[in-house]
């Protein structure tokens, strides 16, 4: 038995229910520590998205995520910091003038973050969507360290290799899942459009999305827009969680996190993404005490540092070996493939019977 359309929509409003009461109760029962935890794993569902839209709808295989993410974090700690906390910040090279009393709310200050990072991401990928492949991996992962190199030598705008501090915490638990939760819903309603079809096709065929009449060009310059404005948009929350941001945030390894986990939870899979992002997030500090001393039955250790990271890339090289697909591959969430229909229609009242 499955469920029908009736009772798939009771179980997600359900569902959506007990999210909202999970969001809530890690916001007031959660460690100072686990919160930022679990605020990280919704800010890296985020980002995971954006990055999925080019390499696993489009089959655009960009490396400059973290470039557009500088911008975006830039642009809103900037827009949001106080005249006081600039003069405490800029006091080796005066911040320029017009940014000098500039103060927004978060909000204006985010979706601005977020569309010049998408204007970047327009300038840029105008040119170098041309290329294809590791050709396009290595312009792109070229120009997010040229942003990198920039933001680092114009001092008197980002405050150069000093950064930033003092950021207003605006990245609450509540604001950061309220954008989690409008970024799913924009990409499932992106991905099952007209557009989303037209992103499936360029990255299956181009010469069959070309002949059935469909702007190849157009489509990846837009896609490629689309995901610097989320990628903008998750710099931005990043910056406003760590209170703190510096050009050395915004290296490849980050790029590489995000990748990392698109490629575990499938590339072309919302759902994978999703979680991949909590389990990567999650295990990454899990993992931590393995850099410490360990005290175990056999033998004791002083502390190696690294050794979490070789321990999470032996488990991650597993799953790539007996799942190269990733968790989801290309597959969503389903109610009726995950649980047992027949209970579910019991705790229902046995539906429209």
């Amino acid at each position: 038995m499955i469920l029908d359309k009736k009772q798939n929509r009771t179980v997600s409003i359900i569902a959506l229910i007990l999210a909202l009461g999970f969001v809530i109760l890690a916001d007031t029962v959660f460690s100072s520590f686990s919160r930022r935890i679990f605020n990280l794993c919704g800010i890296y569902i985020i980002l995971a998205l954006s990055l999925n839209l080019l390499n696993g709808f489009t089959g655009l295989f960009s490396l400059g995520h973290s470039g557009f993410m500088a911008i975006g974090a830039y642009v809103s700690a900037l827009l949001t910091m106080s005249p006081a906390q600039k003069s405490m910040n800029y006091f080796m090279t005066p911040i320029v003038p017009i940014l000098a009393n500039v103060e927004l709310p978060f909000i204006p200050a985010l979706i601005i973050a977020g569309l010049t990072a998408a204007l970047a991401g327009f300038l840029i990928g105008t040119p170098v969507l041309r290329l294809r492949d590791d050709y396009l991996a290595i312009a792109t992962l070229g120009f997010s360290e040229i942003i990198r190199v920039v933001l680092t030598n114009l001092q008197p705008v980002t405050n150069g290799a000093l950064g930033l501090k003092g950021l207003p915490k605006y990245a609450s638990t509540y604001m950061i899942w309220a954008l989690v939760f409008l970024t799913v819903v924009f990409m499932i309603a992106l991905i099952n459009s007209a557009f989303g079809r037209a992103c499936k096709a360029v990255r299956d065929n181009e010469i069959a999305a070309q002949a059935m009449g469909i702007h190849i060009a157009r489509v990846k310059i837009l896609s490629f827009t689309i995901s610097s404005f989320m990628a903008g948009v998750g710099g931005a929350l990043l910056g406003h969680l760590m209170s703190t941001i510096d050009p050395k945030m915004f290296t490849f390894s980050l790029t590489y996190n995000i990748l990392l986990i698109v490629v575990l939870g499938g590339n072309g899979s919302i759902t994978g993404s999703i979680i991949a992002s909590l389990i990567v997030t999650i295990s990454m500090e899990a993992l931590r005490f393995l850099d410490g001393p360990l005290n175990l039955l056999l033998f004791r250790t002083q502390g190696l540092p690294g050794l979490r990271m070789v321990v999470f890339s032996a488990l991650l090289l597993l799953v790539v070996i007996y799942r190269q697909e990733g968790l989801m591959g290309k597959k969503e969430f389903s109610w009726n493939r995950i649980l047992d229909a027949g209970l579910i229609k019991k705790l229902l009242g046995r539906g429209g019977a």
